[in-house]
């Protein structure tokens, strides 16, 4: 996520410390429960858990006063303190907006196909990007998506250093929507669809499919033209769209992703990028 430039002024050389009491009321042996440090750190939103293994390595983490080591299990009343040096290189971690093409994986390179993050080059940034952090090739080192397109499809592409973004688009207990552009054909018709497409299977995308043998969650389903649809999403499985509609008999003929939370894909040209702005979150 990228910050203004006083965000990357050092703080004053004493650790930031989060103190998190136990719930009134609870009894003694459930309020000191105890959990990973990893985990909880991440539960309370100060970084993600590969974050906080790192931090705990480097010796920026103390619990109660002492040196955190790996693997450590603590109550969840624990004090938990970070040292101002991994808030200052969370705060220039990079999150970047991506209007992915087609033929290019999300991820890492496979079967001869390129993967997105090498479209990420000084010369491909937008013009209309506002922020005003300077392209560097080192923002590429620990930049992964946080969210998935598949080869065939195009648009809205989060890639990110930051693991809070990553859990919030991403994580088992995301519930961040994604809104998609569908066009379909059905059965051998590919224009006039919505005129053709039975409104009990329109239902179904709705609400009453599963995948994988797990009921899914609501979705939000509509018409946009007689040959698209509008999907919103609060889940990201597999190829989760085009399966779904292969359950009804219709068949995705293109998919772009438009917005995922309050992020929109806007104006981004195709095969162009941006950085996540200050003043933008998911």
């Amino acid at each position: 996520m990228t910050h203004d430039p006083a965000a990357l002024t050092p703080r004053p050389p004493r650790p930031a410390a989060v103190r998190v009491p136990a719930a009134k009321g609870a009894a003694p042996d459930q309020s000191e429960q105890a959990v990973r440090l990893n985990k909880r750190m991440a539960d309370l939103g100060l970084c993600s858990r590969r974050q906080a293994d790192d931090w705990i390595a480097r010796g920026w983490v103390r619990v109660d006063g002492q040196p955190a080591v790996l693997g450590l299990a603590v109550a969840v009343s624990a004090r938990i303190e970070v040292d101002p040096q991994a808030r200052q290189r969370q705060s220039q971690q990079v999150t970047i907006l991506l209007n992915k093409p087609v033929g290019y994986v999300s991820a890492q390179a496979e079967d001869g196909h390129k993967p997105a993050v090498s479209l990420l080059q000084a010369g491909s940034r937008w013009q209309g990007c506002s922020s005003p952090v300077r392209w560097s090739p080192q923002q590429l080192k620990g930049l992964a998506p946080a969210g998935r397109l598949d080869i065939d499809s195009i648009g809205l592409l989060v890639l990110t250093q930051d693991g809070r973004i990553a859990r919030q688009l991403i994580g088992e207990d995301s519930d961040v929507e994604k809104e998609y552009l569908v066009r379909v054909s059905y059965g051998e018709h590919s224009q006039g669809v919505q005129a053709l497409f039975p409104a009990e299977k329109l239902s179904l995308l709705r609400q009453g499919l599963s995948l994988d043998g797990r009921l899914l969650r609501p979705a939000q389903v509509s018409w946009q033209n007689p040959e698209q649809l509008r999907f919103v999403l609060r889940e990201g499985k597999k190829r989760q769209i085009r399966r779904m509609c292969e359950q009804v008999g219709l068949q995705v003929t293109g998919l772009k992703r438009i917005r995922m939370g309050r992020v929109s894909l806007g104006q981004l040209p195709l095969g162009q990028w941006r950085y996540l702005g200050p003043h933008e979150s998911f």
